[in-house]
């Protein structure tokens, strides 16, 4: 089997090819931005703006993968406040490019659609556990682009008759991660307070929130899985379904930490919307999948702890 992973340079793309690679034995090729310094042993990395849309069909048709995860995104909901022309072009123009580079070919790869629980919105506020049958209402610009990349996938797919495979992520953490994100944030932040870089005060945004955290690991197998037994044309959410405060995520990681640390709130960090809860019903994945996370999000956090402290 061939796998191609778009956008392979991101966070979670490094352990998606390793996943790919080493507990399923794939054969793997993924694609960066020419200015992205990314490699991976055994992988072959093609340069690829998916703006471009001639360079997307000509790589889908000269690699002529089994599957294809899109991964490539603008994944920041704090810099689609920001920037969200940048944040529609990559995430909803990207991914028509590829939509319109499968359906042009002579054969039928699976595509996985990487979407967001951020896609629910109020919608997640105003009942327990969200499953995909919920309407989605986007309360930032980062889900709105990330659930019509949900309609374009699902249009194109019974259009076309393409096997396309819609997921709706819930946040993921592990080592690596951008600390425009809470949980590398907050592990950050403690690395330089313990290394004498920083006084001794953490800024934080909203702490009252609930999320949904699973470590990066656990996702992306599940990905794959989904990829080999999902339903085409259908969505699936990918998550803990154990949403935690970020008040308790804070708690935990202070706990790991043997520093005198105060916390302040930066206004900064708090978003214009914010939905108070967002936790995932993830039946129908493991139903169709046998999916189940593996990893305990007090060993995610350690590892993250650990892997900014490698780094001064």
């Amino acid at each position: 089997m061939k796998a191609l992973v778009i956008g392979a340079a991101g966070f979670v793309g490094g352990y998606l090819i390793d996943c790919l690679k080493n507990e399923f034995g794939y054969e793997v090729a993924g694609t960066k931005l020419s200015k992205e310094d990314f490699s991976h042993e055994e992988c072959q990395m093609y340069d690829l703006n998916i703006l471009e849309k001639d360079d997307v069909i000509s790589l889908v048709r000269n690699y002529h993968p089994d599957v294809i995860f899109h991964l490539a995104a603008q994944s920041s909901v704090a810099l689609s406040w920001k920037n969200p022309q940048l944040t529609v072009d990559i995430n909803i123009k990207g991914t028509l490019n590829l939509l319109e580079a499968v359906r042009e070919l002579d054969y039928k790869p699976t595509v996985l659609l990487i979407g967001s629980g951020e896609e629910y919105g109020a919608s997640g506020a105003e009942k327990g556990q969200i499953d995909e049958e919920t309407l989605p209402r986007p309360g930032n610009i980062y889900a709105a682009t990330k659930a019509c990349q949900n309609m374009l996938g699902t249009i194109y797919a019974k259009a076309y008759s393409l096997n396309i495979i819609s997921v709706r992520s819930f946040n993921h953490i592990g080592p690596g991660q951008s600390d425009l994100f809470v949980v590398s944030d907050f592990c950050h932040q403690v690395a330089e307070i313990e290394a004498g870089k920083r006084e001794p005060v953490m800024y934080v945004g909203n702490l009252s929130a609930y999320r949904d955290f699973t470590d990066v690991r656990d996702v992306v197998r599940a990905y794959v899985l989904l990829s080999q037994k999902g339903t085409s044309g259908q969505t699936y959410n990918v998550g803990s379904a154990h949403a935690i405060q970020i008040q308790d995520i804070l708690n935990r990681i202070l706990s790991h930490s043997s520093a005198k640390i105060q916390v302040k709130v930066d206004e900064k960090k708090l978003r214009p919307v914010d939905v108070p809860k967002i936790e995932p019903n993830t039946d129908k994945l493991q139903k169709e999948t046998g999916w189940q996370p593996k990893i305990n999000i007090d060993d995610t956090i350690c590892d993250v702890l650990d892997w900014w402290r490698m780094r001064g």
